[in-house]
């Protein structure tokens, strides 16, 4: 059932162009308190059971014949970071990774949504894909947001579930193509202050 889950949001994240091709990873907790994960060269169209593995909390592969997600040092900091998460989705989407190639948070409040779900979203130093350098800059971020941009990257995003984590996954992804759109119209309105915190309450 574990695993099935995970397949089904996997594909979810192919189906609405969060994870094109074999980019991006997935993970979540599993009941016996170790971590399912997508396996490394894996692509979320067409994954099934055999590129799910298991590993334990010092990245050792327990479950599975193939090799866990190049990023699992990613995933493991963020977990360990954050008690409350047990889900995590990494996504190279287009329109969100536009920001980190630009070197930008996430941080104009266009949309009241935004503002309710996340404020902002913060911008975490480069560093080589699957680095702990990575690892150690992405998780730093998660102490106080469910989720963070990576420089000339893409985003990491957590919940409580695959199935939080994937909307909150794709509530950006609306804000950046809304933002985007509004870029190209010229002209951008934010939400006042008083907006933000009327929404907030």
């Amino acid at each position: 059932m574990e695993k099935q889950d995970l397949i089904y949001w996997t594909r979810r994240l192919y189906e609405k162009g969060l994870s094109p091709s074999t980019s991006g990873n997935v993970s979540m907790l599993s009941d016996d308190n170790n971590i399912l994960i997508t396996a490394s060269g894996s692509a979320a169209g067409d994954i099934w059971m055999d590129d799910i593995v298991k590993m334990d909390f010092e990245g050792n592969l327990i479950e599975g014949v193939k090799n866990p997600s190049s990023e699992k040092l990613m995933h493991l900091e963020i977990y360990r970071k954050r008690k409350d998460l047990r889900a995590i989705i990494h996504s190279h989407s287009p329109e969100i990774t536009a920001f980190a190639v630009a070197g930008l948070s996430i941080s104009d409040t266009i949309m009241p949504e935004f503002a309710y779900y996340f404020g902002y979203v913060p911008l975490a130093k480069y560093a080589p894909p699957s680095s702990y350098e990575l690892a150690k800059n992405v998780g730093e971020k998660f102490e106080e947001k469910n989720a963070v941009l990576m420089e000339n990257h893409g985003i990491a995003v957590g919940g409580k579930n695959l199935k939080e984590a994937f909307y909150l996954l794709e509530t950006i992804q609306s804000y950046c193509k809304t933002y985007l759109f509004g870029k190209i119209l010229g002209k951008m309105q934010t939400l006042s202050k008083k907006d933000i915190e009327e929404i907030r309450k």
